[in-house]
């Protein structure tokens, strides 16, 4: 079983009892840690997809320690100018060890999802009913409504002429 966290606004491919390297986070060492920003879960080829979470998957991990990374040296040099620039920097890290990696309410997601979908639709409608206000429509509003009235001819008039021709 493996899951893809988002951990410190990066992601990661984690599995059980797996070392990881990541930004510094806030904690001391030994406390855990848990993720909530579960991406992807493969539980033995079951691959659930998040859109873009996994709602109720969670990633527990241990913070085994602080440490900083290796040397990183930047230079910089525009040829024949003279110009030479070298920087560095070491990025603080923290090691944690991955504990568990829980897939509870994969599967409620699915049906959350498929809820509000039904109710969006019957608001979409009234919204057709109760629209007069002609000024407020795009032209292409307005050339449905044209049709929807038999109105001859629509294709080729203007915002103003379709407001004028529904009016009547």
């Amino acid at each position: 079983m493996y899951a893809i966290v988002e951990i410190a606004g990066q992601q990661f491919k984690v599995a059980k009892d797996q070392k990881v390297y990541v930004h510094r986070l806030q904690g001391e060492e030994g406390s855990k840690v848990t993720f909530d920003n579960v991406l992807l879960l493969d539980n033995k080829g079951n691959v659930t997809i998040g859109a873009p979470a996994i709602k109720g998957a969670s990633v527990t991990a241990q913070i085994v320690s602080h440490l900083k990374g290796d040397k990183v040296i930047v230079f910089k040099k525009k040829r024949r100018k003279g110009y030479k620039k070298k920087n560095g920097h070491r990025q603080y890290l923290s090691e944690i060890q991955i504990e568990s990696i829980a897939a509870t309410g994969a599967k409620k997601t699915a049906k959350k999802e498929a809820a509000p979908k039904k109710e969006a639709a019957p608001k979409a409608e009234v919204k057709k009913e109760a629209t007069t206000d002609y000024n407020a429509m795009t032209v292409a509003e307005l050339k449905a409504a044209a049709k929807e009235q038999g109105i001859k001819g629509y294709t080729s008039l203007k915002k103003a002429e379709l407001i004028e021709a529904l009016t009547k």
